[in-house]
């Protein structure tokens, strides 16, 4: 028996029908088991690959609409902003700046009668 024959016998499948073919079925079919699990884990890493793209992109939006929202909270705390919203209401600047009033307090002590 020569390659050429080796070869033919497996183009044409004897290795699967011959009399030992039993432990060859349980080879395929564990090597097939393997080939299953490789393709689920990749389907399931190609997910997980996914949805962390997605939440990075989430992320991103979040961030830049974080800064959108403080750019304007920045501009209304402005005192030229407020300014010009209160001059509908007549509402003026003070003249004179305020003042500080300083509070001093003294701890008082009481003795308990009896």
């Amino acid at each position: 028996m020569g390659v050429k024959d080796n070869i033919y016998n497996v183009l044409k499948g004897k290795f699967l029908v011959s009399d030992d073919s039993f432990k060859n079925w349980r080879f395929i079919l564990f090597v097939v088991g393997l080939m299953l699990l490789i393709i689920a884990s990749s389907h399931s890493a190609d997910k997980k690959v996914m949805e962390i793209a997605r939440l990075n992109k989430e992320i991103n939006e979040k961030r830049a609409e974080f800064v959108d929202t403080r750019t304007i909270f920045m501009e209304m705390k402005l005192e030229s902003t407020i300014r010009n919203k209160v001059v509908s209401l007549d509402l003026k600047p003070s003249e004179n700046p305020p003042q500080v009033i300083k509070v001093v307090s003294k701890k008082v002590t009481s003795k308990k009668s009896k």
